[in-house]
């Protein structure tokens, strides 16, 4: 003989035929009441579901490399490589962009470039420009953001990257990272986020890039101004934002220094043989 399960019926009939309620407090009440409030699940919940998890258990389940520090902090593994900026040197030229996009993505599109460019048009110099690249960042909030793995630190290098195949396009690690405008770039093409990788991953530029090679961006800059460094920046501007003028820089006419007093001492415009 089957047991009664009719009151556990959702709006089953009693034995007077009246139709019952769910219990207020039971899974299926919590549901209906769910429905009726018509909330969404955005991604900023998504984000804060996680800590009901625990980032514990997302890292340890995606492979990242990192490592529990008292009071359940956890720290990452130190990138193997940086780049620094000089925004008074940057000439605004976006060779940087396009050279980014045709090695990593085969295509001069500026808009799949990892490293990106602001121009304030009705700026003045020297702060009409913005030189926006990845930091490698010492605690990354686009890793800890990121619910399935796809972007993590590197086992070899400890870059942070992406790994395109892991990726469900939830672009929780745009929003994650720790900067404004955000590192990371969504892949309109290949649908999936995409950043900085210095150059490890570059199918269609046939330099062997990484920390232990070349970045395209600093070699094809044409004034210097992106530079490469295995040394810990300061986490700050002052440590990513840098001064990279030199002589050669000087003797076309242009200061050292930051407050621009530090003027060359060679005639404008400058001779062939300051050129050399």
């Amino acid at each position: 003989m089957l047991p009664d399960n009719k009151n556990n019926t959702p709006n089953a009939a009693n034995d007077t035929g009246e139709v019952q309620e769910p219990e207020s407090n039971s899974p299926l009440a919590n549901i209906d009441s769910a429905r009726s409030s018509k909330k969404t699940f955005t991604r900023r919940n998504f984000l804060k579901s996680l800590g009901v998890v625990g980032i514990g258990g997302i890292l340890a389940g995606s492979g990242i490399s990192a490592f529990l520090l008292p009071n359940d902090v956890y720290a990452f593994e130190t990138s193997e490589g940086f780049l620094l900026v000089d925004t008074k040197k940057c000439a605004g030229c976006e060779t940087c962009m396009l050279v980014c996009s045709l090695a990593h993505n085969g295509s001069a599109n500026k808009s799949l470039s990892n490293i990106q460019i602001k121009k304030n048009p009705l700026g003045c110099y020297p702060n009409e420009i913005e030189q926006n690249q990845c930091r490698q960042c010492e605690d990354p909030g686009c890793v800890k953001a990121c619910p399935t793995g796809a972007m993590h630190v590197d086992k070899e290098t400890n870059i942070r990257c992406v790994d395109a195949e892991k990726c469900i396009g939830c672009e929780s690690c745009v929003e994650g990272c720790n900067y404004t405008p955000s590192r990371v770039q969504w892949n309109f093409e290949e649908k999936h986020t995409q950043k900085c990788d210095l150059c490890t991953n570059t199918p269609y530029w046939n330099e062997e890039g990484g920390p232990n090679g070349k970045q395209a961006c600093v070699s094809m800059c044409p004034v210097a101004a992106i530079s490469f460094t295995k040394e810990l920046p300061t986490q700050d501007d002052s440590g990513y934002i840098v001064n990279l003028r030199n002589e050669h820089w000087a003797k076309i006419g242009f200061p050292m220094d930051d407050e621009g007093m530090e003027l060359p001492n060679v005639s404008y415009p400058p001779t062939p043989d300051v050129m050399e």
